[in-house]
C-alpha cells in the first residue's frame, strides 16, 4: 500500500487523484472557514479536501479542511482504489488491525524541526486559529494528536498513549483541554495528579492520515497507537523522542510541547460538536506550551465539527467499527459485521449469526462493555448475518419486520456515556438500549419467519446488464 511520509505528501496524492480543491481567492478566517466546512459536508460522501491558500489577515498561511471528509479519501489513506466500497474498506482495515503490533522507527531528525520558538510563545501569532461555529466560546485546535505516557509506568511504550481530543487557545501559551474519564490521557493525568506532578504532553498538528485516524480508534490501553498505525499502514511507523521522552509523528506540522498543569481548572467552551450541539462550558485542565516547533510556511488543519454528517463522521466511522469487530468476534465467532458509523458511534449495528435464543442481546449488551461501548454506544442494533450494517435500507427493514417491542427491547439504567451526550440526565450517564432485530432460533418461536421471500430468477443477470446499459446511458 501506499505509505505517506507526511501530511503534504498525501495531500499531494489527494491532488493527483483529483481529490483535493485548491481554493486560492482570498478568504476571512470568520466566517468563510466555518461555512465552507459546513458547505462542503453538504455536497455529498465524495467530497475533496479543501486547501486554503489566501487568508485574509495571515501571510503565508494555509489551512486544509475535509481531509479525511469522504470515504474516496479514506480510501485513499488506506493505499487503496479511490471508489473502494464502504464494506470492503472495512474488511481491509480489520484485516491490518489483526496484524498488530507493527515496528515502530526511532528517527533523530524532522521537517517540523525547521523552526523552533522557546521564547514569548504567542500561539495567536504562530498559528490562523478561528472559530468554526459562531457561538464557539473561543478557538479551538480539533484535528492534533496529544501525547501523554503514564507516569505510573513511563517507560512503557505500549501504554504511551495518541489520543485526539478538543483545545481551546486560552492565551498566548495556554490551552484548555477536555480528557474524557473514558479516555487514556484522563488516566494518565489522574495519576500524575496523584503525584501532584504535572503531566508532560506534546501537541502535533497536520499529521500524515494513518495516525489521525488511530489516534481517534477505541483501542486498548495497553495497544500502541504508533504500533498500530505501522499496522494499518502496513510500514514501520517514524518517530522522534522528546527530551521529555515523549515520541512525537515524524510527519507532522506543528508540535507544542508542554504540561498539563496539576490541580489546574478553568472554563472551557461552549463548543459546536460532532451532536449537533453546542456543548456549554466546563471547568477543565489547562496545558502550559513551553515549545513550540514547525515547519517552514506549515500547513494548519482544522476539522470542521456540527450537525452530522461532517468530517469527523467519516473519520471515526470506520477505525471505530473495525476495532468492536475484532472485540466482539473474540467472545462471539458468529459475528459478521459493525457499523458505528452514526454519531461517533452512539449508535452501533451488528450483524452477527444467532447460536441460540437470546443470543443477540447477549452480543449487544457485549457492545457495551467494549472500551467504545462504555463511553459512546447508546443504542445497539443487532440483525441478522444476511443484513449488511452499513445499508441503512435494510437496516431499518429489519427493524420494521424483526422487531417486536415486547419481547426484543432491552433497557439497561444509569450507565456511563460521554458527558458531551446532550441526552444524558445527569452529565456523563444514560439508559441505553439493545434492540434485536434479528429472525428468532429457538428455543424461541416467536413470529412467523417461516416464507421469506426471495430473488426473481436472473435477478443478478439482469442487474449486471442493465447496469451496463445505463453506464453506457450516461457515458
Amino acid at each position: 500500500m501506499a505509505v505517506y511520509q507526511d501530511f503534504r505528501e498525501f495531500l499531494s496524492k489527494l491532488e493527483e487523484e483529483k481529490q483535493l480543491l485548491r481554493i486560492k481567492e482570498e478568504v476571512w478566517p470568520e466566517p468563510d472557514l466555518g461555512a465552507a466546512g459546513r458547505a462542503i459536508s453538504n455536497l455529498g460522501e465524495q467530497t475533496p479536501a479543501l486547501l486554503f491558500e489566501n487568508i485574509a489577515g495571515y501571510r503565508d498561511a494555509r489551512i486544509a479542511m475535509n481531509v479525511h471528509g469522504s470515504w474516496p479519501n479514506l480510501a485513499i489513506a488506506l493505499g487503496m482504489p479511490k471508489d473502494t466500497p464502504l464494506r470492503e474498506q472495512f474488511h481491509e482495515f480489520v484485516r491490518r488491525y489483526q496484524t498488530f503490533p507493527g515496528e515502530v522507527e526511532q528517527r533523530t531528525s524532522a521537517p517540523w524541526q525547521d523552526q523552533v520558538i522557546e521564547k514569548d510563545i504567542n500561539l495567536f501569532e504562530i498559528m490562523p486559529l478561528f472559530r468554526l461555529n459562531r457561538g464557539d466560546g473561543g478557538f479551538y485546535i480539533d484535528k492534533a494528536c496529544l501525547v501523554s505516557r503514564d507516569p505510573d509506568d513511563p517507560l512503557n511504550d505500549d501504554v504511551q498513549n495518541v489520543g485526539m481530543y478538543r483545545l481551546q487557545v486560552k492565551g498566548p501559551n495556554r490551552i484548555a483541554i477536555q480528557p474524557v474519564p473514558e479516555h487514556d490521557v484522563a488516566v494518565h493525568l489522574a495519576h500524575a495528579e496523584e503525584r501532584n506532578e504535572d503531566l508532560p504532553v506534546v501537541i502535533t498538528l497536520g499529521n500524515e492520515p494513518i495516525i489521525e485516524l488511530v489516534a481517534a480508534m477505541p483501542i486498548l490501553y495497553d495497544q500502541s497507537e504508533y504500533r498500530m498505525a505501522a499496522a494499518i499502514q502496513e510500514s514501520p511507523y517514524p518517530v522522534i523522542r522528546t527530551q521529555k521522552g515523549l515520541d512525537v509523528p515524524w510527519g507532522a506540522e506543528f508540535v507544542l510541547e508542554g504540561r498539563i498543569l496539576s490541580r489546574v481548572r478553568e472554563a472551557e467552551g461552549p463548543f459546536g460538536e460532532f451532536t449537533g450541539h453546542y456543548s456549554g462550558g466546563r471547568a477543565m485542565p489547562v496545558i502550559e506550551i513551553d515549545r513550540v516547533s514547525h515547519r517552514t510556511k506549515p500547513i494548519f488543519e482544522h476539522l470542521y465539527l456540527g450537525m452530522p454528517w461532517t468530517e469527523v463522521d467519516f473519520m471515526v466511522g470506520v477505525n471505530t467499527s473495525a476495532p468492536l469487530y475484532v472485540q466482539l468476534k473474540r467472545d462471539f465467532p458468529e459475528v459478521v459485521a459493525v457499523s458505528a458509523l452514526y454519531t461517533h458511534g452512539l449508535v452501533v449495528i451488528v450483524s452477527t449469526k444467532r447460536r441460540y435464543g437470546g443470543f443477540a442481546k447477549a452480543v449487544g449488551m457485549r457492545v457495551l462493555s467494549t472500551p467504545h461501548g462504555l463511553g459512546y454506544a447508546k443504542v445497539v442494533i443487532v440483525v441478522d448475518e444476511t443484513i449488511d450494517p452499513f445499508n441503512l435500507n435494510q437496516v431499518m427493514w429489519a427493524i420494521s419486520t424483526k422487531f417486536n417491542p415486547a419481547g426484543d427491547l432491552m433497557v439497561l439504567p444509569h450507565l456511563s456515556i460521554m458527558p458531551l451526550d446532550p441526552g444524558a440526565n445527569p452529565e456523563g450517564m444514560s439508559h441505553k438500549m439493545v434492540i434485536d432485530a434479528t429472525t428468532p432460533v429457538p428455543p424461541d418461536k416467536r413470529g412467523h419467519y417461516g416464507q421469506p421471500l426471495d430473488s426473481p430468477q436472473k435477478a443478478d443477470v439482469w442487474k449486471v446488464k442493465l447496469d451496463s446499459m445505463i453506464k453506457e446511458l450516461t457515458a
